[in-house]
């Protein structure tokens, strides 16, 4: 679909979230890959942490960022598996307000071409949480790889056509 090049760019002030018991920031690729993706596309990198896999405190983070009103959106990386520490997808249906089934079923879809069948062990979800986007992509440089590209860069992009996460922003807190 179409970028309207003649419509104003907003960026979005975005934080990233890696969930991992083994990853810190000099060997997070994920997390690196993902805020070179994010600066690259014109939006402001908010924060970045790291936080094992632990349901409490992904939730903590997340309220952190939700009730701040710097951070527009948080993306997260890793914990989206099946496995028993595999727990973002469950830390985030404790904050958000509404899902956004959409967003997990395209990332399998077009996950489907590149791994085929390996695609149904990724639990990538997404939500609204008082007016704070939230996106759980799987750990691997691949993944967040294809969810930045094939989805969130247009999806964030307030010129995509014939509609955008952006333009619904002022929007997510009414009532």
């Amino acid at each position: 679909m179409p970028i309207k090049e003649d419509l104003p760019f907003h960026p979005v002030r975005i934080a990233v979230l890696t969930v991992s018991d083994s990853r810190d920031l000099s060997t997070d690729k994920s997390g690196d890959t993902l805020v070179a993706r994010i600066e690259g596309a014109g939006h402001i990198l908010a924060d970045r942490a790291i936080v094992t896999d632990d349901v409490d405190r992904i939730v903590a983070r997340l309220h952190g960022w939700i009730d701040d009103p710097q951070v527009d959106c948080v993306i997260t990386t890793g914990g989206t598996g099946v496995t028993g520490r595999d727990v973002t997808p469950e830390a985030l249906a404790r904050v958000w307000d509404k899902e956004i089934p959409g967003f997990g079923e395209l990332f399998r879809w077009l996950s489907y071409a590149k791994i085929g069948t390996s695609t149904i062990q990724s639990r990538a979800t997404a939500g609204v949480a008082r007016g704070t986007y939230i996106f759980a992509l799987p750990g691997s440089t691949g993944a967040v790889k294809d969810g930045w590209d094939d989805i969130l860069v247009t999806q964030l992009d307030s010129r995509h056509m014939p509609c955008n996460f952006v333009e619904l922003m002022p929007r997510l807190t009414e009532r």
